[in-house]
């Protein structure tokens, strides 16, 4: 068949752009239900019944693509179903009162499952056929696409391109030279912990990842201490927002530039108010925008000075190299934000394109929560230690995201407080 048809990358664009087609007709994926005591009250009949019918539908269309390349339907299906049971568990563990006041959300606690299965009582050899980490994330950043509205990032302009776009490639180069020049670490883990730390967490780890064609098990530390210090920074940094005094528009550009996840970014920004919110949000998505310009970057430089196989065989052009490594879901990503940006926006306006992101977003979530579950399941501590070089890409992220912390701020100052602009 079709090399179309045979690689997830291409999958999850056309996975992506089904689910926008039917966007129209298809409700959001159902929020379980806030509870306090009682865990039997996140979720009633008529919300089952439409997980239930979510589950039918995504082992439809990711059955097939995982049949089409040459995988077992029925091996992945009966898969699936735990896998996403998992996930469901997590959403409802993430709705409980408190949890959810603290900030502990679903990425948490998919995770927390996930990894208390791995070391424990092991991962049953008939779920693997379900782990597709980079496949649930890399249909989840085509469908992030959407929510990258071009007219929206243009209300407030040119402060927040400068924080986003400013900040985020001095600390990506900053951290990338300090982990291979000091600390001595390969230069795909390297890279790997540096773009989730200065762009956007998760999704640019799974770019700047695939683009490298780096371990595993260098994604899963990278995505581990990613997901353990946003919990840790959403909490705290809108209380030092709140101490040093700062003005709701360089609270939200500093958190929108230095919490990895944007549902993090949200939360947080949401406690310093809907002004704060709005910025940090915004800033957010500008910098999302980066992963595209990244993957691509990391793609040529890996492939002109690092590991191109360009040098072992001339049958392999540079731009060959180059589109080989290059992650294709990125393609989707950018057309999604194209599509919605200067085609659907301007003709069906901001009321109905903030319905149809709703409901994209929803399952974006959703694939998210399937991602993080799997990237649990797949990691053993025992097998980690071999790859933390004696703490050093802990040593890594934390003196990378302190520079990101402090430079995002000056910054944020610098254009948000009338100082420069």
């Amino acid at each position: 068949m079709s090399k179309l048809f045979k690689t997830e990358d291409l999958w999850a664009i056309w996975i992506g752009f089904f689910i926008f087609l039917m966007a129209p007709f298809i409700d959001s994926v159902p929020k379980p239900t806030k509870w306090d005591v009682n865990i039997f009250s996140a979720l009633n009949i008529e919300q089952i019944s439409f997980f239930i019918l979510i589950a039918i539908g995504l082992i439809t269309i990711f059955g097939l693509s995982v049949k089409v390349m040459n995988q077992s339907f029925k091996k992945f299906s009966l898969a699936f179903v735990f896998i996403f049971s998992l996930s469901i568990i997590a959403l409802v563990m993430s709705s409980q009162v408190t949890v959810k006041a603290y900030g502990f959300g679903y990425a948490f606690w998919a995770l927390l499952i996930g990894l208390i299965i791995s070391n424990t009582i092991g991962v049953p050899k008939w779920v693997e056929p379900a782990l597709k980490t980079e496949f649930f994330v890399k249909t989840g950043l085509v469908l992030l696409g959407a929510e990258i509205l071009f007219p929206k990032m243009l209300d407030i302009g040119l402060p927040a391109l400068i924080v986003a776009w400013v900040v985020t490639p001095i600390v990506l180069i900053s951290m990338y030279y300090f982990g291979t020049r000091y600390l001595k670490l390969d230069k795909n883990l390297s890279v790997v912990i540096s773009t989730a730390t200065s762009v956007c967490g998760v999704s640019a780890a799974i770019a700047a990842s695939a683009a490298s064609k780096g371990k595993k098990e260098y994604l899963t530390l990278a995505v581990s201490m990613t997901l353990i210090f946003t919990v840790i920074m959403m909490i705290i940094m809108p209380a030092f927002v709140q101490f040093l005094g700062l003005s709701p528009e360089v609270g939200g550009a500093w958190i929108g530039g230095t919490i990895d996840a944007t549902g993090a970014v949200i939360a947080a920004g949401a406690v310093l108010g809907q002004e704060a919110m709005n910025v940090a949000a915004i800033v957010k998505m500008i910098q999302n925008i980066m992963i595209g310009f990244v993957a691509f970057i990391i793609a040529i430089i890996w492939t002109s000075n690092i590991k191109s196989e360009t040098k072992k065989s001339s049958k392999i052009s540079f731009l060959e190299e180059v589109w080989k490594r290059l992650p294709k879901f990125i393609l989707g990503f950018i057309g999604a934000s194209l599509l919605f940006s200067f085609i659907l926006y301007p003709s069906i306006g901001e009321e109905i394109t903030k319905e149809l992101t709703d409901v994209t977003k929803s399952y974006r979530g959703l694939f998210f929560v399937l991602a993080f579950v799997s990237i649990g399941l797949e990691s053993n501590f025992k097998e980690l230690k071999a790859h933390m070089s004696g703490g050093k890409p802990i040593i890594l992220y934390l003196v990378g995201q302190t520079f990101n912390i402090l430079l995002t701020l000056l910054v944020a100052w610098l254009v948000f407080d009338g100082i420069i602009f």
